[in-house]
């Protein structure tokens, strides 16, 4: 039987890996000027830390999460997002003591046992940052500028809209709860089983519920924003200001309420038309009371995450060539002592930063130039027992069909012309 990969569980092949590593060092160029530091977390975390952070009523707690029993007995989750872990190492090594402000980025791969469909897997990977120790707009504005300038460093910012809300605080953000159940229990029946239960746990999140007929209920139900108390109005209104003055452009979508119960005040999305059904492609917002809840002092925070699996899609389908992995050069040899050179002189090119290719074996020169054509080389260096004999080799171009000869031991002094 052949050996296959889990379900939702995809193999990044080279053909892919050069796109992939150009959108993490965009991140990471992005981030660094805006005083970002990377911080590396585990995969696996004990699993109070998402309970205690996601919330015990949310979609990813209830039954996303991958969970088991270590050997010790103990719960163990590998992560279903990058927050929490991140806060955790925040509150575990003290940060805060040895910073007022802390901001810090991420990447790596995340777990949650969804239903597979295009840009949504059950292992897919985020890049997200996380700020710490501000309660000021001006630092929601900050992340939100950061990413997104990602975008435009990526040339995809025509591609995606900012949509940005606020959900208040725990001055208003009960009152806004007890509207929207009075506004949909008359309408119970009508709504998905898991809107149903929502009703009683959380019922903030029907207004994400991607069922159509919830979709539908929820256009007419009330707003956050008419809620919203003076000190989270002001906020709120200072962020969009902070916006306009750098020109980020945006939109106000008062359904917004993201998945995870740590949110407060500010949230938002951004999204694309481009990529079917599911149109996020990052999101965030602030979240002041999670690092208190992990055991850390009172400590105000925003963050986001993008969904690089998706990014990765809407970057193969507005720019879909120019990521190809190019060979330089490859040596074609003839006889066992040009064999030996092409091995020395392939090792030398190499160590300069040359992409250098060549026969293992001794196969017939016609073979070896169609494997170096077949390899997309820009250039052949054809070594034969009499070139040897008189120290020198052929360079043909490969895309010119032009060829010269050229004295072996210039051709490391000169190779930066053959470097991509």
């Amino acid at each position: 039987m052949k050996a296959k990969s889990i379900r939702g569980f995809n193999d990044i092949l080279p053909e892919d890996t050069t796109r992939w590593c150009y959108v993490e060092e965009k991140a990471k160029a992005t981030f660094e000027p805006y005083g970002f530091s990377e911080i590396r977390i585990p995969i696996v975390e004990f699993t109070e830390v998402f309970v205690r952070s996601l919330g015990t009523s949310t979609d990813v707690v209830e039954k996303e999460m991958y969970t088991f029993t270590d050997r010790d007995n103990s719960s163990i989750t590998l992560r279903p997002e990058g927050t929490a872990g991140v806060v955790r190492a925040y509150v575990e090594h003290s940060m805060h003591a040895k910073s007022s402000i802390t901001k810090l980025y991420y990447s790596g791969m995340m777990f949650r046992h969804e239903r597979p469909q295009k840009g949504r897997y059950r292992g897919f990977y985020q890049i997200g940052a996380e700020l710490f120790g501000s309660i000021y707009p001006t630092a929601d504005a900050e992340i939100i500028t950061m990413l997104m300038s990602f975008f435009e460093a990526t040339g995809l910012s025509q591609y995606v809209t900012l949509e940005l809300n606020s959900l208040g605080d725990e001055n208003c953000k009960p009152r806004h709860k007890e509207k929207i159940i009075e506004y949909f229990t008359p309408l119970k029946g009508d709504l998905c089983e898991d809107c149903q239960r929502r009703l009683k746990t959380n019922p903030l999140r029907i207004l994400d519920c991607k069922n159509p007929s919830c979709e539908a209920m929820a256009r007419n139900s009330p707003s956050m924003l008419e809620n919203l108390c003076d000190e989270c109005k002001n906020h709120f209104e200072a962020v969009k200001e902070n916006l306009n003055v750098v020109g980020v452009q945006f939109t106000i979508n008062p359904r917004i309420v993201r998945g995870l119960d740590y949110y407060n005040r500010t949230v938002f999305e951004i999204t694309t038309d481009r990529l079917g059904a599911q149109n996020a492609v990052a999101a965030g917002g602030r979240y002041d009371g999670l690092v208190k809840e992990l055991g850390g002092p009172k400590t105000p925070a925003v963050g986001f995450a993008m969904g690089i699996d998706r990014i990765i899609l809407l970057h193969k389908l507005t720019a879909p060539s120019g990521f190809e992995k190019e060979v330089d050069l490859f040596i074609a040899h003839l006889g066992k002592e040009a064999l030996k050179k092409s091995f020395s002189l392939a090792y030398e090119l190499r160590r300069i930063g040359v992409h250098t290719e060549m026969d293992y074996g001794a196969k017939s020169l016609k073979s070896q130039l169609r494997r170096a054509d077949k390899s997309g080389a820009k250039y052949a260096f054809i070594i034969g027992e009499d070139e040897l004999s008189r120290g020198k080799l052929t360079v043909r171009d490969m895309r010119k069909s032009s060829e010269e000869e050229v004295d072996i031991e210039e051709i490391c002094k000169s190779a930066v012309k053959y470097k991509s």
